[in-house]
Order: C-alpha cells, then structure tokens, then sequence
C-alpha cells in the first residue's frame, strides 16, 4: 500500500490518550547480548507500539543510543564532548531507522526525522510537517535528539512532546514505575502511586533529566513511567489499566 493511500484509524472510546510521546533507551533495544541491535527484541518492542497504534491513538517515539555509543561516557574517556556528543546523537538515528523497518514489517507506516538533516535515509525536522504525519496516523521517530550536544534525548523527547502537542510521556523502563530507592538492590523499596516534578527534582528520582523534567513542568506536560518489559503493559496504561507511576504537578 502507498503512503498516500493512509486512511486514519478512528481512535477507540477507551483510550485514555489520543496523541502520546513514547521515550525508550537505546539499552531497551539491545537484549541479552549487552551491546548494538537485538533485532528479536526490537521487533518486540515494536509490536508493543503497533499494539497501541491500532487503538487509533497518535505515537511519537524517541530512542536514546546508549546501546551504540553515549557521549557521556566518551567524554569521560577523553574525547571532546562537543564531538561525543554528535556521535551519540548519530547512534540514536540508527536505533530509529531499526525501530522503523520493525514497524513497517508489521504495517504500520512511520516517519523517522533527524534533527541534523541526512535526507538520503531521513526527513528533517519540520513540526508542522510532523504535525501532518500524526494526523496521517504514522508514527514519527525523532531522532538526533534536539541536534545540539549538550542536551539528552529525554529533554529532546521533551521538547518534541510539547511541540507537537503529546498529551503525556511515556518513560519504558525495566522496572513498573518510580521508586524511592533501586528496587532491584532494596527489597523494601517503596513505588510511588504519583509523584510531582519537584519531588522528583528534590529527591533526585532519576527518571529523566532536570532540564527535562523542568521542560516538562513549565507545560504541564505529565510523565507515565513503566516497564517496556511487561508485555502489553503499554497498551494497558492507556486503557486505564496495568502499573505505573505518574508524575505532574
């Protein structure tokens, strides 16, 4: 079927979000094997997306390149951050160009958009461009985070959540929500219900950046974290169900 044959899906009365940002890891996307693509795991986590797709709700997606290179980390080894961090930035087109072909696989049309023009394997960013393909109903993967070092790709999935009008985040990560301590290392640890932005400042939480969780209070913006790992889990959220923590005002 061609692009432009798209017809929009009619959302479904039990979505609780029409239009959502989804923010994964690029480590979510490397399995078991602790480094790069493992393509069964994105072919799953894709699924995932498409299962929330056909719910008729708009999806914007931001993946981070950990798994590939993180610029952090290379300038803690010696390398120039600027220049790290453009590296980083190159490792998350990759993750979303895999990201797309698993999607397409499975049916559903996408739009990967870099915030440094490549045209030869992506569009550039252009909001009311990307506008347009949420109300086609594809799914728009930004990446290259906001195309200046300095910033991570959770203030990149930020920023893109507010510019195209996302009515939340959604942050997957391993574990089923927001705790007061590692719940991996503490048996006691506690998981927040709700928790505001600057408790999650205030008690350094970790669940995206300072500047992104500023970025995000400053608008409003709620963040829904969750585990990637429960299958069906994201699904779930948006019919009002399954675990999670929110964070808002």
């Amino acid at each position: 079927m061609a692009a432009d044959a798209e017809t929009p899906s009619t959302p479904l009365p039990d979505t609780k979000f029409k239009r959502v940002m989804l923010k994964i890891s690029g480590e979510a996307l490397m399995g078991p094997q602790g480094f790069g693509l493992h393509p069964p795991t994105v072919e799953r986590v894709a699924r995932e997306v498409k299962s929330v797709h056909d719910m008729g709700v708009e999806i914007c997606m931001v993946i981070g390149g950990g798994n590939i290179f993180r610029g952090l980390q290379g300038s803690a080894q010696g390398m120039e951050r600027t220049t790290a961090d453009y590296m980083g930035m190159l490792a998350t087109v990759m993750n979303a160009l895999a990201m797309q072909a698993a999607l397409e696989s499975l049916g559903v049309f996408t739009r990967v958009i870099s915030a440094i023009p490549m045209d030869q394997v992506c569009e550039p960013y252009i909001r009311r461009r990307a506008v347009r393909h949420l109300e086609k109903k594809r799914v728009c993967i930004f990446a290259a985070g906001t195309g200046n070092p300095y910033f991570t790709t959770d203030t990149a999935a930020t920023l893109r959540a507010n510019e195209m009008a996302c009515e939340a985040i959604f942050k997957g990560t391993k574990v089923d929500g927001v705790y007061d301590k590692d719940p991996v290392k503490f048996d006691d640890a506690k998981r927040y219900e709700k928790v505001t932005y600057d408790e999650v400042l205030a008690q350094h939480l970790g669940v995206m950046d300072a500047s992104a969780i500023a970025l995000a209070r400053d608008n409003n913006l709620p963040i829904i974290v969750f585990s990637l790992d429960e299958p069906g889990g994201f699904r779930g959220i948006l019919a009002g169900q399954g675990t999670y923590t929110t964070v808002n005002g």
